[in-house]
């Protein structure tokens, strides 16, 4: 059985561009979505933390929760659609306060 693809065809190559509103409207439910499944994991990484003080598990978690702080910066141009709606950001912030105080308690309650 030969190993070579039969198809003399070039590659396909992308027709065009989506119109600026479908591109953005995908872009902005995917980078919300991806958002979401990051603080997913931080909020899990939490939980893990407070049964089990351990430093490897508050590192991963105060990781985690820096990485999201990071997603939730407003973006720059041309990345405005990729980012979580301002009042969800601010929310979100917060939270991220929170988790830096409580690792903050795990860590002295620990040592």
């Amino acid at each position: 059985m030969p190993l070579a693809i039969d198809s003399t065809l070039p590659a396909a190559t992308p027709k065009s561009k989506c119109p600026p509103t479908l591109s953005s409207a995908f872009g902005s439910a995917y980078s919300v979505t991806e958002i979401g499944a990051y603080i997913a994991i931080r909020d899990q990484l939490l939980a893990e933390a407070e049964k089990r003080h351990t430093s490897a598990k508050l590192a991963s978690t105060a990781l985690a929760n820096d990485f999201v702080e990071g997603c939730l910066k407003p973006a720059r141009s041309p990345y405005e659609a990729e980012c979580l709606p301002e009042k969800d950001a601010v929310r979100e912030r917060q939270r991220c306060e929170a988790v830096r105080q409580r690792i903050a308690e795990l860590r002295g309650n620990a040592g």
